[in-house]
């Protein structure tokens, strides 16, 4: 999901929890005091849970998946208290409870073991990723650059040549002009040769790809610095800012489609379409929407993915 299709390189501690889970589904009756420590500790609710649900949200996220966790597994009602309900029940039934129980602690602390969402984040570098994604882009387009465009007196091709320039070749990047650290990534002349109509590297970096360099991109190189960039409109306010647009668009009372996708956690990561989306979210009205839209309908657009889904926004404004 979000153009993350290419999992087979990651670390192994990436894989322990699926493999864990599932050792103990296929070995459960051997070891169910441990499946049920197990599930002890995996409904609790988690303080990076909240914290996730939150920030996604802020960054223009759908976080309903995570909210929904967040309420199914209460420990009043939810599965958290089934969890503790199903413990209760299981060791008054063990012939020596004692032991029982000492298992089920076992199988509790199973949950720290790999990787998990703090660690993830914990150890993630940006930088690094980008330079590791430049790398890999330079063993294919080592070769593919005309030699007019010179960047720091060198051609791109020789840049390219040397996975160990890599660093130093966005360093330059940034020295002539070509990307605008700490601002919007429109405001940079690389981002538009792959962004954009008729960019001239359009297809070369993936979703996943994309959102890197933004991040990278819209980060000041100075730590301290503040970022100079339009504010994220979240969610929730998208929704709202949608919902008054069309509030009267539903027709023959059977439930349409909305005007904006609701994003479930695990869906693609189209970023074309999502800063469409935010920019008729954006918008002061329906007439400016409309008048958004109408360019993205052009026979030259129209077939595109943003063109059709345009198209579709588009119709639905029409009939609102």
């Amino acid at each position: 999901a979000h153009g993350c299709e290419h999992w087979e390189s990651l670390p192994e501690e990436h894989f322990v929890q699926g493999a864990i889970q599932l050792a103990l589904a296929y070995h459960a009756d051997a070891f169910l005091p441990e499946v049920v420590g197990y599930n002890l500790g995996y409904e609790q609710l988690p303080l990076h849970l909240l914290i996730t649900s939150y920030e996604l949200n802020e960054l223009g996220i759908d976080p309903y998946y995570f909210t929904l966790h967040v309420t199914v597994d209460n420990a009043g009602s939810g599965h958290a208290r089934k969890a503790v309900q199903a413990l209760r029940h299981l060791m008054a039934q063990a012939a020596d409870p004692a032991a029982f129980f000492r298992r089920v602690l076992d199988g509790y602390r199973l949950n720290e073991l790999g990787a998990c969402t703090t660690s993830v984040i914990g150890a993630f570098d940006l930088e690094a990723e980008l330079v590791d994604i430049f790398t890999t882009k330079a063993s294919i387009g080592r070769n593919m650059h005309s030699d007019y465009c010179r960047v720091a007196g060198r051609s791109v091709n020789d840049w390219l040549a040397d996975p160990a320039q890599i660093p130093a070749f966005l360093e330059a990047l940034e020295d002539a002009g070509w990307i605008q650290r700490g601002a919007d990534v429109e405001h940079s002349r690389f981002w538009r040769l792959i962004q954009g109509e008729r960019a001239e590297m359009f297809g070369v970096f993936s979703s996943y790809e994309q959102q890197v360099l933004r991040d990278w991109i819209v980060t000041p190189r100075d730590a301290t610095a503040a970022a100079r960039t339009t504010r994220v409109l979240s969610h929730r306010a998208r929704q709202r800012s949608m919902e008054s647009l069309t509030q009267h668009a539903q027709r023959g009372g059977y439930p349409e489609r909305g005007l904006i996708r609701r994003r479930a956690a695990g869906a693609g990561g189209d970023t074309e379409l999502h800063q469409l989306e935010e920019r008729v979210a954006a918008a002061s009205g329906k007439p400016e929407a409309m008048a958004m839209l109408t360019h993205l309908m052009s026979p030259s657009l129209h077939h595109t993915a943003p063109g059709l889904m345009a198209t579709r926004m588009y119709s639905r404004l029409l009939d609102a």
